[in-house]
Parts: structure tokens; C-alpha cells; sequence
């Protein structure tokens, strides 16, 4: 008879494994998040603002502002025109817990004029009852990257999240191997929690290790005076 070789409590063998600690162990009751945002709602910022994706109205320019392969390299699927884009987003779009937004410029900037359409990022997994949601599907011509761009829209998008719908939790994803997207989540001010191994199935139909970063509420005001001095120049 074969012996039963589980171990608990003292007797059990260490393997170097130290529990997470509870951070917050007085917590107290978040209020309700408030869902969804009014269909007309307009986030102005410094350079861009940002509207709710009207799928007739929005598909043609958005998919001209970003039909370029570099683009879509660490996106799931590269849609081949604006037929089949707005497909992608009409399906992501059934679900009450997506919310894509279109960014165009709110003035003149770069070479381009005020009204271009530059981008989109999305309100993706909004959890209304646990008050987070994330921020994803980001995606902007390659002439605005690493510009004021991203920061002014995260700045929108942030702002909106945690001061008028309550959430107490924003997230970030990106693939591992998309350096340039974990340096940008990295200067907007969240913090990387980790790596979900093995996680999502890229166009190639390799699987994607998963890089997370959060911003939380209690964080939120250290994350936007950060933003906000990034863009003090773009108003002078």
C-alpha cells in the first residue's frame, strides 16, 4: 500500500512562496460606479478630444488614420478594410462592458489640422459592480506616437474613469513583446503588476504572454499631475 505523501500545516515542506499580504486591511465600502457614459458625452483635453465611436459615421477615417501594419503588429486581428473594421467593432460593441472612443484633434497639431482623426482607445471589461474597468485598444497614426497624443488622451480617459464614474481601479494590458506600449503605460504613471503567461493568441496564431499595469484611485491624483506637466508646454 502506497503511502499518502500529503503534507500540511508544519510538516508541510517550504517552497520559498511568501502569501501577498492584504494592502488595504481596513478597507470600507466603494461606492457604486456609474454606467454608461451619456452617448453625446465630449472629453476635451490640450490637443485632442475624445467621443463615444459612432460606427456610421466614424469607420471611414478611423480606419484611413490607421491603415499602416505597424499599427496593428501587437493587435489580435488587422482588419483589411473599413468594411471589415467596422465588423471588429460592431462585434466588440454588443458587449455592455466595451465602450470605444474616437480621438481627433482639438486644434492644430503637427502637420495635421483641428478635426483629424487621430486614434482610438477603448473602455474594455468594465465591471460596474467592482468598479474598475480598463483602458485598451489603443491605437494612432504613426506620425502622432510619441507625441502629446497618448498622454492627453489617457489624461481624458483617466479623469473621466475615476472622477465621474467612481471606478476604483483602471488597468492596462499589452503584449510582452511590444516594448514601445509598456514604456508608454510606464511614463503615463501606472504601476506593472506582473505577467499573465500564455495569455491571448496574437494574428500570427502564437500566444502572447500579457504584460498588466494598473492605476488606482488612491494613485489617480499623483497620475494626473504627472500627465499634467508632460503636456504644460503643448499650451504655450
Amino acid at each position: 500500500m502506497e503511502q499518502n505523501d500529503a503534507v500540511t500545516g508544519a510538516d508541510a515542506p517550504d517552497h520559498d512562496f511568501s502569501p501577498v499580504v492584504d494592502a488595504r486591511p481596513e478597507d470600507e465600502p466603494w461606492p457604486a460606479m456609474s454606467w454608461p457614459p451619456p452617448p453625446d458625452i465630449v472629453l476635451q483635453g490640450h490637443v485632442v478630444e475624445a467621443t463615444p465611436l459612432d460606427l456610421e459615421g466614424d469607420v471611414g477615417d478611423l480606419f484611413r488614420a490607421l491603415d499602416d501594419d505597424r499599427v496593428w503588429e501587437h493587435l489580435p486581428v488587422r482588419p483589411a478594410d473599413p468594411a471589415s473594421y467596422a465588423a471588429l467593432l460592431e462585434t466588440r460593441m454588443a458587449s455592455a462592458a466595451v465602450l470605444p472612443w474616437v480621438v481627433r484633434l482639438r486644434v492644430p497639431y503637427g502637420a495635421l489640422p483641428a478635426g483629424t482623426v487621430v486614434g482610438t482607445s477603448s473602455y474594455l471589461e468594465v465591471a460596474v459592480r467592482d468598479a474598475r474597468l480598463e483602458v485598451g485598444a489603443t491605437a494612432y497614426r504613426p506620425d502622432m506616437w510619441a507625441s502629446a497624443v497618448n498622454p492627453d488622451t489617457k489624461l481624458l480617459l483617466l479623469g473621466y474613469a475615476f472622477d465621474e464614474l467612481g471606478a476604483g481601479r483602471v488597468q492596462f494590458k499589452t503584449d510582452v513583446r511590444n516594448i514601445r506600449s509598456q514604456r508608454a503605460i510606464a511614463r503615463l504613471g501606472a504601476r506593472c503588476e506582473g505577467t499573465m503567461r500564455r495569455h491571448q493568441r496574437r494574428a500570427d496564431g502564437t500566444v502572447r504572454d500579457t504584460v498588466v499595469f494598473s492605476v488606482l484611485a488612491e494613485e489617480w491624483p499623483g497620475v494626473r499631475q504627472g500627465l499634467l506637466a508632460r503636456l504644460a508646454d503643448v499650451d504655450r
